[in-house]
């Protein structure tokens, strides 16, 4: 790729790095921002470069936090017996809004991916044993992504758990809530039926 010619390219090159956005919708957002919203453009400069700056990793779970050990850590009334892991703060997140987990978290930050040269080293496979094995942890509840490189880290992560004892479950997979059968597809379906309670 060139260098861009001038502030209006090099912008629309900068958004283009956000995921699904293509040079049309960049485009857009460059137009919208200059034309419309300086202001708010200046805003979201001032914001990313806040974040970029202040942001880092916790030390326990691997999350986005500003201080060494996040809020869901450090809450003593979260259950730690219990340990869930994702691949990335923003699967974390998401289990969050639900209000339905409360206990602790370890973030893998992605997973594994042999195609892409990513192994079990390269999600901090260790470090979730070295927590999983501190004597408090009794489960480790496996929300990776029901992908094939998900599936593949969540199959990884149970055998070496297994090795050491340590009790491990999968998230269920099944039918959407809201959703008609004759429109979920068929693999949706077959795993719903195996994973039935």
């Amino acid at each position: 790729m060139t260098a861009p010619a001038n502030s209006l390219e090099a912008l629309v090159q900068a958004l283009r790095r956000l995921p699904g956005v293509g040079v049309k919708s960049a485009s857009r957002m460059a137009f919208h921002l200059l034309q419309h919203d300086r202001q708010g453009a200046l805003v979201l400069a001032q914001a990313l470069t806040e974040a970029v700056a202040s942001m880092g990793h916790c030390e326990r779970c691997h999350t986005f936090t500003q201080a060494p050990v996040c809020s869901v850590c450090l809450d003593a009334g979260r259950d730690a017996t219990r340990l869930c892991v994702v691949e990335t703060p923003a699967d974390q997140s998401a289990l969050e809004r639900t209000g339905a987990f409360t206990g602790l978290y370890f973030v893998l930050m992605g997973r594994i991916s042999p195609l892409d040269g990513i192994g079990p080293q390269d999600i901090g496979l260790k470090n979730l044993l070295d927590r999983a094995n501190d004597g408090v942890v009794q489960e480790v509840i496996l929300a990776t992504n029901f992908t094939a490189e998900g599936e593949t880290t969540a199959y990884v992560i149970t055998e070496a758990l297994k090795a050491r004892g340590i009790r491990t479950t999968r998230l269920a997979r099944g039918v959407p809530v809201g959703s008609e059968l004759e429109y979920v597809d068929l693999g949706t379906i077959a795993h719903a039926l195996a994973d039935r309670r």
